[in-house]
């Protein structure tokens, strides 16, 4: 059986968070959930613009309209 004292845990903490290549996996779920919200997102803006295209805007007339 290992057993660890305060002072190896310290260590051990300080030694891993002085590392560059720590990746911090909160943050990459974070980024990894954002994306597939994202890419959710996109596909049901196609699904309604497929099944409701938006009109095209109407030009405004460019002459003004005559006085009686």
């Amino acid at each position: 059986m290992l057993w660890l004292n305060s002072t190896d845990i310290d260590d051990a903490i300080n030694t891993m968070s002085q590392d560059d290549k720590l990746i911090d996996l909160n943050s990459e779920r974070a980024k990894r959930v954002h994306d597939l919200n994202e890419k959710r997102l996109n596909e049901v803006r196609q699904a309604f613009e497929q099944a409701m295209p938006l009109g095209k805007p109407k030009k405004k007339p460019k002459n003004k309209p005559k006085k009686r």
